[in-house]
């Protein structure tokens, strides 16, 4: 019987096989985006089970398996190991039409060598050939990421983080990888949240310094954006629920964190004016220091309360939020510009119809000899998948320029999901083959191999300035 992931899995004309094989397979990986955890990567952790890496923190798998009808003990709760592998084997032949159907057949023919498909009856045998590989001691995370071709990986870190496993890895001689930390301040920026007051707190114990004022908060977050420059961030990353943009001075900004400070009511004018002053101050920062700012947008997050009370979040209850992007966009790239501190960008809106939107708002702002300064990110949490791939890659080539895209990230806690980056480069490979196909673009595939080589690597090495992994 033929293979389900065969050599030409989802490459669906001549010109894709060729683009495919012979450019976009053998191209390293750059992952700019994920929630790896660095202390496993310090310890090159070894996994016990496939349960372990494959279905602890995995929300995407856990939502799949609350539609199959499983009951939330049987996917997240006290069953064994084995047992929470037996449920998702039998939820995978459920998620036909789903990314996670393909992903999971990639993951465990890339890592182990099966080319079975994962259902009830071959459950007990890949549970025992999976465990066994694991177990071996030759699929540790330094063996996964060198098999991956994995060349960087940027975590996703809080101001509060102490950075000991970054500062850790960084001396460490046998880590190969260029492993850097990624800036994330969301909850110093979340004036309305009711953890901002706590999380004060955290920075004080952490920066050695009192917060009673709004300049105490700036110079808190510039202490420890220099921590994270002295272990050689390159980016950082927001996420945001809708982008603000009520510009505000100062002095404004300084009677609304006082406000906050005093226990007092803020409106929501206040907290969008806080938060827009916060992230056009950051992104003056960025710019000053050649860092990326990274702005996923457009998550509504912990929609089902008697879920978030229970699991916390992060537990698979988010979704795609509507609303107006375009003007609160514009508004706050220009503010940036207008002054030349507008930093390299890179946008991710969560909901396909601001795709466009984010494609033309760019384009307004490309500027000071950047190549791609601005980039719509690639299809991102619910759009990882190939028609929200295939309509990214449409918009920002109908919209800017496909050729200086920097390609796709894992978005991912697991070290087994850069099987993504091929799924990917499969979709980008087929869609540029049908254009050949329908006379659009030359048969050339030295001009078109070189622009895919590009997507899925060497714009990423220019753009975050990696020069010393280029290869």
């Amino acid at each position: 019987m033929t293979s389900f992931i065969h050599e030409n899995f989802m490459l669906q004309n001549e010109p894709a096989i060729r683009l495919y094989h012979d450019y976009a397979k053998k191209m390293p990986i750059i992952d700019f985006h994920c929630h790896l955890n660095p202390k496993e990567i310090r310890e090159n952790h070894q996994f016990t089970t496939i349960s372990e890496i494959w279905l602890y923190g995995d929300h995407y798998k856990w939502r799949a398996m609350r539609a199959a009808g499983f009951t939330e003990d049987q996917i997240t709760g006290s069953q064994s190991d084995k047992q929470l592998f037996s449920n998702w084997s039998k939820t995978v032949p459920q998620t036909i039409g789903n990314p996670l159907y393909h992903w999971t057949h990639l993951e465990l023919k890339r890592y182990f060598d099966l080319d079975e498909l994962l259902n009830e009856h071959r459950s007990e045998y890949i549970w025992k050939e999976t465990n066994e590989r694991l177990q071996s001691g030759t699929l540790n995370v330094q063996d996964i990421l060198q098999q991956s071709q994995v060349k960087a990986i940027f975590t996703t870190d809080d101001p509060c983080d102490d950075l000991a496993h970054h500062q850790s890895i960084a001396k460490k001689e046998d880590i190969e990888v260029f492993v850097k930390p990624t800036f994330r301040p969301d909850k110093a920026i979340e004036i309305g949240a009711s953890g901002f007051a706590p999380y004060m707190n955290k920075l004080e114990n952490v920066t050695g310094m009192a917060i009673t004022h709004i300049s105490d908060l700036l110079a808190a977050l510039t202490k420890r954006m220099d921590a994270f420059e002295e272990l050689d961030c390159r980016a950082s990353d927001h996420g945001i629920q809708t982008l603000p943009f009520q510009p505000c001075a100062e002095e404004e900004a300084a009677e609304i964190f006082k406000k906050r400070h005093e226990g007092k009511s803020l409106t929501t004018t206040e907290i969008e004016q806080f938060k827009t002053y916060m992230l056009l101050f950051l992104g003056k920062e960025y710019h000053r220091r050649g860092w990326v700012m990274q702005l996923h947008i457009g998550a509504i997050r912990n929609n089902n309360h008697r879920q978030f009370d229970k699991l916390g979040p992060d537990t698979g209850f988010d979704s795609i939020h509507d609303f107006n992007l375009a003007e609160p966009l514009n508004g706050f790239l220009n503010n940036l510009d207008v002054t030349d501190q507008l930093p390299k960008m890179i946008i991710y809106p969560l909901n396909p119809i601001h795709s466009e939107v984010v494609a033309t708002a760019i384009g307004n702002f490309q500027s000071s000899g950047i190549r791609g300064k601005l980039q719509l990110g690639s299809g991102w949490w619910f759009n990882d998948q190939k028609m929200g791939m295939r309509k990214q890659l449409t918009d920002l080539s109908n919209h800017g320029l496909l050729s200086t895209f920097v390609g796709m990230l894992t978005d991912s806690r697991s070290f087994l999901s850069f099987t993504r980056h091929e799924y990917f480069r499969r979709i980008l490979c087929t869609m540029i083959g049908e254009w050949v196909m329908a006379g659009e673009v030359p048969e050339d595939y030295e001009l078109l191999g070189n622009i895919i080589k590009d997507i899925c690597y060497y714009n990423a090495v220019e753009f975050f300035d990696l020069d010393e992994i280029k290869s």
